[in-house]
Parts: C-alpha cells; sequence; structure tokens
C-alpha cells in the first residue's frame, strides 16, 4: 500500500489502535449502516466465499477481522466443527457474540479478540481462513498475511473478500463518485464517529487490489492466486492456497 491511512491524524498512536478505536465506536451502528451503504449485495458476496469454502469441506476455519461475526456465522453453513471469529475490536465482538447466542451457534462459533499480525495459533492448524472487508485494516499488511499462511494448512484455502475499483466507465466514475462523497456523507449523517465512514472510503481506494494484491500473496508464498472481481468491480474475491 503506497499510502500510510489512519482513522484519526493522531501520530501518537499505531494504526492498529486507532482502526481499533474506531470500530469500537461504531459497532452499534456498522451492520445497519453496512446494509444501506452496500444496498445489502453485500450479502451475496459473503454467500460466495461461503461456497468456495465449503467445497473443501473445512473442519476448523477462521475468520479474521471477523467484526461482528456475519461471515463467521455464515460459515456455518459449510458444516465445520470449529469456527474462530478473531477481532481486534471488543465492541464489533460483542455485538456479534449476542448475534451468534441468537443463532444458537455458541457450540461451533467462538469470538477471539486478537491481533491478524500475531495470530495466537500454532502453524499448519486452519482448513480454511477467510477475511472479509478486514485486510486493508492491517498495519502491516505483509506481516498479517504471512500469519494467515503461517496457521493455514498445507493445502488449505484463503478466501479474501475486499472492496476493489471498477476498471470501466461508467462504473469507474459512478464508484470514486459514490465513495468519496455520497458514503463520507452517510457516515456523517448516521454514524457516532463522523470520520469511520471517510476512512474507510479512502482505504478501500489506497488498497492495492487486483492483480496488485495477487502478487502481495504470491511475495508471501500463497499458490494457485486467483481473483474474481463482482459487482462491476466494486469487490473482488481472492482465493490462494498453501503448498
Amino acid at each position: 500500500m503506497s499510502e500510510k491511512i489512519t482513522p484519526y491524524k493522531d501520530k501518537t498512536r499505531s494504526k492498529k489502535e486507532q482502526v481499533a478505536e474506531m470500530f469500537d465506536t461504531i459497532s452499534e451502528d456498522y451492520d445497519g449502516l453496512n446494509r444501506v451503504i452496500s444496498f445489502g449485495i453485500d450479502i451475496k458476496w459473503r454467500k460466495k466465499v461461503v461456497q468456495l469454502v465449503g467445497k473443501t469441506n473445512p473442519k476448523r476455519i477462521l475468520d479474521v477481522a471477523t467484526g461482528t461475526g456475519d461471515l463467521a456465522i455464515n460459515l456455518s453453513q459449510t458444516g465445520a466443527s470449529e469456527i474462530i471469529g478473531l477481532d481486534i475490536s471488543s465492541g464489533m465482538l460483542e455485538i456479534g457474540k449476542h448475534k451468534i447466542a441468537e443463532k444458537k451457534l455458541n457450540t461451533i462459533i467462538s469470538m477471539v479478540q486478537g491481533d491478524s499480525e500475531n495470530l495466537p495459533y500454532k502453524e499448519n492448524y486452519f482448513d480454511a481462513i477467510t477475511v472479509a472487508f478486514g485486510v486493508r485494516n492491517f498495519e502491516n499488511l505483509e506481516k498479517g498475511l504471512s500469519e494467515i499462511l503461517r496457521v493455514l494448512k498445507p493445502g488449505g484455502i484463503f478466501v479474501v473478500l475486499e472492496t476493489s475499483i471498477p476498471t470501466k466507465a461508467p462504473y469507474k466514475q459512478g464508484y470514486n463518485l459514490y465513495s468519496t462523497k455520497i458514503l463520507p456523507l452517510i457516515g456523517r449523517l448516521f454514524s457516532k464517529d463522523k470520520t469511520a465512514y471517510s476512512y474507510l472510503s479512502k482505504s478501500a481506494a489506497a488498497f492495492p487490489y487486483g492483480e496488485a494484491f495477487n502478487n502481495i500473496l504470491k511475495k508471501i508464498g500463497f499458490i494457485e492466486v486467483k481473483d474474481n472481481p463482482r459487482t462491476f468491480g466494486v469487490a473482488t474475491i481472492y482465493t490462494a492456497t498453501k503448498k
């Protein structure tokens, strides 16, 4: 990532600390605003991730940057016996715990507060690892991806769902207008944190998507790296595995 984007203009704190504070602050608004901002399309994107993971018949799954646990909950459809949702934000995790309890999935899904760049698991531990809209929030992208590679089993699947930028007109122009003007405005109007959705927009624009992200994954050591743009390229699903 060529430019370091942080939620707040605070040089005394790391990006990691600022991201945790931001998501703690917006945790109660996050799910509702997400549905509005994405027009609900993010639900379809997550279903595709579940399909890809489900084909590998995983027993143990790690969902990094799980947030309020939407993807972790959806991944229960794969038949996995253990799903761990890990996030740096305690506020987001608390919302997720309530959702998991309501769906009676406590015996399958555990919500764990932790750092993506220092995963508390042994090597080759997970059959599948996912990240939905989280890799752009890593303070050190390559370190976080290296940790994911370390704890993924050989032959296991790694799936990333992340925002990207459409390359073709008029979708590129429309996305730019929406992400730079409308999305931050919605955030200012409806979120407790007036800068959060401006950060989310800027971090998405600065993220190395498509072939650039593929190359980073290959550099870290992932193999069979593929990218699949979704909905005119406003999001991309990346898949990779480990030797």
